[in-house]
Order: structure tokens, then C-alpha cells, then sequence
């Protein structure tokens, strides 16, 4: 007998639909699997026949050939445990196939007939639902993963035997209803970390505003133990909420990563990653021979967080390049090519010097302007062009540590950027593509930049003073763009342009001299 199961594969944050068709006939013994699968779906034979065992089923003794469709696709994984033990059950008639015509299946068997969680749940449902099947059977512990999607019956079952006797209707089960909405830290105040807890520093506490609310990228330079850590780590707390469009892109990410944590539902908070500066250049970009988004894509729509910046390998700050300027990866391998989201703040934090004290009111450098040079040569000019912001972070002494008053708290600093962000989104209205300043291209720079006659001539100055890029020029538009949405003004003022050519301090030739 002939059945089809439908069931899906990730490429990329998407899923696609994968056919199961199970045919039983004489002429032969044994289970065949075609459909080009890799080792995971060919081992799932050894577990489908244990699970079978356990699970009080009998396999057939005829032969029983599987395809995977469309057989071009690589099938990797061990999600299609569970829908190919389905196919064979309904080819032996011990499930009726009709059931089957708008469900999609996935999940992994156990050797005892119970079933695991598997990764990409929540791509598969997204795509069940646009192709218009009306429910899905997935592991238990994916169910809440599953609910995020709505016009989907998702039903979370333990084991095979419970799936065999829902499909037949000899079990009733009611769909798992979607997970309790949680509140978004950023609104109920609950952040561990928060901009009231940096005594001074109003200055980088300034850059970080403006960074969080044009969507601008950062650099923190500065001496040991001056705060840059402490700093980059409280930018979440005054970022804007995700919207659901962004959450829902998000917990994607995290679905196909495999990362625990989306099993509640839909993701609320804003990611911050902070990969070691030991971190390989597949761990930062992500491919891998079974291709998982790296540490840029997991941090889309949020901050990804790179301390000690010259420490990271060359070639992988290099990589950083195309996200940062496309908001995408694409990975190519040999056997691939996949593409992943990567829209981030990048948020970076380095020492000035290789003993850290270059430009220190009080303790005394020993390196020389060489030296200083070529440590600040490891990140390339082409990186630094992309990073619109160059903060200098200089130490708090004693006494002003006891002096200074409680700073401004993160919900007073996050009203400002929401404020702005709106702004930006009525701006943004005919282009759904661009959500902030950072965003912008080249037409929209000559729409929406326009200093007036004495900016132009500053920024001019800057330019040939500076030695300035195109790309840079471009930035200090961005960054002056969302200065002025800041102060709630619509015309770019001489003021906001002086104030983003300070934050271009690294592009000086003097530094180090």
C-alpha cells in the first residue's frame, strides 16, 4: 500500500515541504530510504524499529521503501523519525491514511517509542499554515514553540502510540493552547542591569542613546576597569520593545539554532550577544557542515557585543563587513548555500593601547606611537568606516564616584529612543524595509539629510581635515539625522553635525602621535 505524510526542512530560517511517501509491496525484505538523507535521517531506521517494539507495533515484514520528496533536497536531522513512522503504520493500515491529508509531522524517536524535541518547529509551522494544511503534530516539549502561529491546531504528543491513536481519533486531545503573553522586560522595569547603576560618564552615556535610537553602531575605547563593558551591557535596557513582526523573525532564529528558551512562546526580549574573542569564524557568521545561524544572525534586532575587538581574529572581523552594510549573511559551501538575517547594532569595546593606558589622565603609558599604531591596525579601516560611532571612555576617579548622584535611570533614556524611533517610523512608512536612520541608502540620505548651507561647509571642513571616506560621510549624516529626532526637530542644524563629526574620533590621523 502507498501513503504520503507531509513533513518540512529548514533552509536558512525557512522551511520547505518534504513529502514522506511509504510504499509497502512484495518482492523483498527490509526498510529502504531514498530522498538523499544524511546519517541522522538513515539511523532512523534502528530507532523506528525500537520504537515500533516498544510501542507495541509489529514492523512489516515486506519490503518498505521511504522516499524523502523533493529527493534533490538534503534531509538532515532527526525530524523525520516521527513522520515516517506514521507512513508505515497507515501503509500497514493501522492508521487511517485520511487523517493524514492536512497534518504535517515531525519529531524524533526515542528507543522506547517516546519523542524528543527536534529544532525549527517554528519555521515548519509558519509554512504549514501558508500552505494551508489545518494542523500539526509535534513533540510535546515543541508545542508552546508551535502556538506562536495562529489559524494552526497544534497537537504536543508524548510518544508514537499517542500520535497513532490521535491520527485514528481513538484518543481525544485538545490543541495546546498558545503560551501567556510574557511581559516585556523593558516595560515592567524587571532588567537586572540599568543605566542608574554608571556614575558619570554622560558623555558615552550620550553616544549610546543616540546609537540605540538611530540603530547606529559603536566603539567603545578606553583603559582597563574605565566602564566600556559595564556600558555596552545596559544598552538592551533602553532599546524599544520588539515588535511582533520582529519577534516573530527573531524566535525564528532561534528555532533553527536550536537554542533553548523559545520553548515558552514567542521571544519578548531584545538579544544580546557577546561571543569570546576566541570565537571561529563559522561560531561568529554561522554555516557549519549542518548550517546553523552564527552568533550575527542570533543577534538580529538586537546588540551584538564584541569586547576587546583587536583580539578577535582578523578574518573574523573581516566577515562583519557584509552583514553590517547588507543586514544579511549569505553562507556558501560546497554542499550549500543558505542565507541568514543579521540586522544588529554592533556594539564594540577595545583598549587604546597594548597596555591599555594610552590617553590615561593618570597612569602612564609605556607603549610607543608605533606600537599604538599597529594595535589599532588590527581592525581595518573598511570595518572602522562602518562603525558611526567612536566614543573615548576615560576612567571615574574616586572622588567622583562619591560625589556623583544615582545617574538617569534606563526608563527615562528608553522614553527618548522610543520617542525617536517613532519618529523614524513615520518617516520610513512607504520604505518597509528600513526601520531606522542606520538603515538608510543613498537616496533616501539626499531625501531626508539635507543639512542647511553652514553644515554643509562643516561637514565639508571635517571631511578634508579628517581625511573622511564616502562611507563616513554618510554616517555622520545618519548619526546627525537621529540627533535631530532626538531633540524632536525636523531640520539637520549645524549643532548636530558638529556633534556627530565628535563621535569620528579614530578617523583623526593624530591618534597615537
Amino acid at each position: 500500500m502507498f501513503v504520503r505524510v507531509f513533513s518540512g526542512a529548514v533552509v536558512g530560517i525557512d522551511a520547505v515541504r518534504v513529502t514522506v511517501e511509504v510504499n509497502i509491496a512484495g518482492g523483498g525484505l527490509g526498510l529502504f530510504l531514498v530522498g538523499l538523507p544524511d546519517n541522522a535521517v538513515k539511523e532512523s531506521e534502528q530507532r523506528i524499529r525500537s520504537a515500533f517494539e516498544n510501542s507495541e507495533e509489529r514492523m512489516s515484514g515486506r519490503k518498505i521503501v521511504v522516499n524523502l520528496a523533493p529527493a534533490d533536497l538534503r534531509k538532515e536531522g532527526s525530524g523525520f523519525d516521527l513522520p515516517i513512522a506514521v507512513g508505515i503504520l497507515a501503509a500497514m493500515e493501522r492508521i487511517d491514511n485520511r487523517a493524514l491529508e492536512d497534518t504535517l509531522l515531525v519529531g524524533e524517536l526515542s528507543l522506547d517509542g517516546s519523542l524528543r524535541p527536534v529544532r525549527g518547529v517554528l519555521p515548519l509551522a509558519i509554512h504549514a499554515r501558508q500552505t494551508g494544511l489545518r494542523r500539526m503534530i509535534v513533540p510535546a516539549d515543541n508545542a508552546a514553540e508551535a502556538t506562536v502561529v495562529e489559524g494552526l491546531e497544534i497537537f504536543g504528543v508524548a510518544n508514537l502510540k499517542q500520535a497513532a491513536a490521535l491520527l485514528n481519533g481513538d484518543e481525544t486531545l485538545q490543541p495546546a493552547a498558545p503560551a501567556a503573553p510574557q511581559a516585556e522586560p523593558a516595560q515592567n522595569g524587571r532588567y537586572d542591569e540599568d543605566f542608574a547603576d554608571v556614575r558619570g560618564q554622560q558623555h558615552v552615556k550620550r553616544a549610546l542613546e543616540i546609537a540605540a535610537a538611530g540603530g547606529h553602531n559603536a566603539i567603545l575605547i578606553g583603559a582597563p576597569g574605565s566602564g566600556k563593558t559595564m556600558l555596552a551591557r545596559r544598552m538592551p535596557t533602553i532599546l524599544p520593545p520588539l515588535s511582533r513582526d520582529e519577534a516573530l523573525e527573531t524566535t525564528k532564529i532561534y528555532s533553527v539554532a536550536g537554542k533553548t528558551g523559545v520553548t515558552g512562546g514567542l521571544m519578548t526580549r531584545r538579544p544580546f550577544r557577546a561571543p569570546h574573542h576566541t570565537a571561529s569564524q563559522v561560531a561568529v557568521i554561522g554555516g557549519g557542515q549542518s548550517p546553523r545561524p552564527g552568533e550575527v544572525s542570533l543577534a538580529h534586532n538586537g546588540v551584538l557585543f564584541l569586547d576587546e575587538l583587536p583580539e578577535f581574529g582578523r578574518s573574523v572581523l573581516e566577515v562583519l563587513r557584509q552583514p553590517l552594510e547588507e543586514k544579511r549573511i549569505a553562507v556558501s559551501r560546497t554542499k550549500y548555500s543558505v542565507e541568514y538575517p543579521a540586522n544588529f547594532m554592533l556594539i564594540a569595546a577595545m583598549n587604546p593601547c597594548p597596555c591599555g593606558y594610552y590617553n590615561h589622565p593618570t597612569h602612564e603609558c609605556v607603549c610607543s606611537p608605533s606600537s599604538v599604531h599597529r594595535y589599532m591596525g588590527r581592525i581595518s579601516g573598511p570595518l572602522m568606516d562602518r562603525i558611526d560611532l567612536h566614543v573615548e571612555v576615560t576612567p571615574v576617579t574616586a572622588q567622583e564616584l562619591r560625589a556623583a548622584a544615582p545617574g538617569e535611570p534606563s526608563a527615562a533614556i528608553r522614553q527618548r529612543v522610543v520617542r525617536a524611533r517613532e519618529i523614524q517610523a513615520r518617516r520610513f512608512e512607504g520604505h518597509p524595509t528600513v526601520r531606522t536612520n542606520a538603515m538608510m541608502n543613498s537616496a533616501m540620505l539626499r531625501e531626508f539629510c539635507r543639512p542647511d548651507a553652514a553644515g554643509a561647509r562643516m561637514l565639508e571642513q571635517a571631511m578634508q581635515r579628517l581625511s573622511l571616506s564616502a562611507r563616513a560621510y554618510d554616517r555622520i549624516l545618519k548619526v546627525a539625522r537621529t540627533i535631530a529626532d532626538l531633540d524632536g526637530h525636523d531640520a539637520i542644524t549645524p549643532q548636530d553635525i558638529a556633534e556627530a563629526i565628535g563621535y569620528r574620533s579614530l578617523d583623526r590621523g593624530s591618534w597615537g602621535a
